[in-house]
């Protein structure tokens, strides 16, 4: 079993600019666009405990500032067990991470997302 628990560097500056992105999205109050840069940073950050959980945390703030009930209870459990699941590496690879999806299905994950672990591995 292989515990992940720290990001490399050059994955986590792509993790970082999803982020970035997201909250430039969300202050221009384009929320679909802010919710596509959290479900990237999920996908790019949901193999390492921290970044993982982190993202669910924005994940549950957006539906607390939104009033989305069905995403504040959605993000409950993966804020308590996603990053566990990391650290274990038992992961949805490709997962978006929202209350829109079963949380333990795996989906494809989208070619550029793919290139930035080719080029960060």
């Amino acid at each position: 079993m292989k515990f992940n628990t720290k990001i490399n560097k050059r994955l986590e500056s792509f993790y970082l600019l999803e982020l970035d992105r997201y909250k430039n999205a969300f202050a221009s109050q384009n929320y679909v666009l802010a919710w596509h840069h959290l479900e990237r940073a999920h996908i790019i950050a949901q193999k390492y405990p921290y970044q993982h959980s982190y993202v669910h945390f924005r994940m549950l703030q957006f539906g607390f500032k939104l009033k989305n009930r069905k995403e504040v209870f959605g993000q409950i459990p993966r804020l308590l067990f996603g990053g566990i699941k990391s650290f274990v590496g038992k992961i949805p690879v490709g997962n978006p991470g929202g209350s829109n999806v079963p949380p333990l299905k795996a989906f494809p994950i989208d070619p550029e997302i793919q290139e930035i672990f080719r080029i960060t591995s």
